[in-house]
């Protein structure tokens, strides 16, 4: 199984999440209005789902079906 494609830390999916929670987390500790605040934090768990998502699809998972 060592040709598989498992994303790494440094993959852009992961980088684009990073960033993301950093510009929220900027923005609150800089007192950032509440309607920014929330701007922010639905692009940071957008992205972060998108990175937990991504990781299991590019090795081929595959869910179990369980009829």
């Amino acid at each position: 199984m060592g040709d598989s494609k498992v994303p790494m830390p440094d993959h852009q999916v992961y980088k684009d999440a990073t960033e993301a929670m950093r510009e929220y987390l900027l923005a609150r500790e800089a007192g950032a209005p509440a309607h920014e605040l929330e701007r922010l934090r639905l692009i940071a768990d957008a992205q972060i789902k998108a990175a937990s998502a991504y990781q299991p699809d590019s090795i081929g998972y595959q869910p179990i079906d369980r009829q």
